[in-house]
């Protein structure tokens, strides 16, 4: 079903609603998708608020390390929830338009949760540089108050970025077509929709990559490299094998998350292709925030541990 941007103009011409366009014209993979992704929202979204209750509800996850992990466990609930439940309902319903300010807030959110992820990722891989490089020194350069305000940091860098794109995205004129081809509205799908020339918005796109998403990358990498560095000088291999352990889930999280954002955002526009980008969206929305809790439950025995206990009290709650 194609829709006609007609309907949805002004008197200027400027297009009000725009349209998801159909991922199948065959019902049953519709529906086998939709399932899917519906399994691993939900999914994602119990792994994540479990392990904030457990970390919210157990003294002894109340460190720097984990408090970051609950930051995250918070980011990843509100990046799926910004995109998700519309792309379920584009995937079932012949409902797929969405208004101007509609699309505007669901990219400003998940621009905001998105770079947000970005930057308490490196803050995380330098919580665990200054453990192990400067085990002395962390109590004072983790505490409380430092890692309240490089969490306040990653949020408001999240939300500049995120009003600043969606901003300077919609003031651009959109005369036709309106057909969106992607799960939601994702910054490079809706450019591609503007009329006359964009490339200042592109490179501005560009920019704000390279700096919210090689730049903590990069600090993730020295943060890492001086890890290893350490973690090789150490005289036993119980020490080196303990520093590792605690490093192993992050770095996963990182190589997930970054691997797809990278090849998103970063490859050169002549080599994006509708299919591709939403194949990836699907892996960096869905997958990744779906794996998180799992690989940091696996993983971490005092996670493992503190969800034993919040579901056992959950569970003596139920039959109390």
């Amino acid at each position: 079903m194609s829709f006609n941007c007609s309907l949805w103009q002004d008197n200027s011409m400027s297009v009000k609603h725009f349209a998801f366009v159909k991922f199948s014209e065959v019902t049953e993979q519709c529906f086998l998708l939709f399932s899917f992704i519906l399994f691993m929202f939900l999914a994602s979204l119990t792994g994540n608020a479990l392990i904030a209750l457990a970390i919210w509800t157990n003294p002894a996850l109340h460190t720097p390390m984990y408090f970051f992990l609950a930051n995250l466990s918070l980011l990843e609930i509100g990046y799926t929830c910004s995109t998700i439940p519309k792309m379920l309902q584009n995937l079932v319903s012949e409902a797929r338009g969405i208004s101007r300010e509609g699309c505007a807030t669901q990219m400003f959110f998940f621009t905001l949760f998105g770079i947000s992820e970005c930057c308490l990722l490196a803050a995380m891989a330098f919580d665990r540089y200054t453990a192990i490089c400067s085990p002395l020194h962390y109590a004072t350069r983790m505490s409380h108050g430092v890692c309240v305000h490089l969490a306040m940091i990653s949020w408001g860098v999240g939300c500049i970025v995120g009003l600043g794109q969606t901003n300077y995205i919609f003031s651009l004129d959109f005369c036709g077509p309106c057909e969106i081809d992607h799960f939601f509205c994702d910054l490079p799908p809706i450019l591609a929709l503007a009329c006359g020339d964009t490339s200042h918005n592109e490179a501005a796109v560009f920019v704000a990559a390279i700096l919210c998403i090689s730049s903590p990358f990069l600090l993730i990498i020295a943060s890492y490299g001086r890890i290893l560095a350490a973690v090789l000088v150490m005289p036993s291999p119980e020490g080196r094998q303990k520093a590792l352990s605690t490093c192993s889930s992050h770095l996963l999280v990182v190589t997930l998350f970054y691997g797809s954002a990278s090849v998103t955002y970063l490859r050169p526009k002549a080599s994006h292709s509708p299919g591709v980008d939403k194949l990836l969206a699907l892996f960096y929305t869905v997958v990744t925030s779906m794996l998180n809790p799992i690989i940091y439950s696996l993983w971490n025995k005092e996670v493992k541990t503190a969800l034993r206990r919040t579901l056992g009290k959950k569970n003596v709650l139920t039959h109390g």
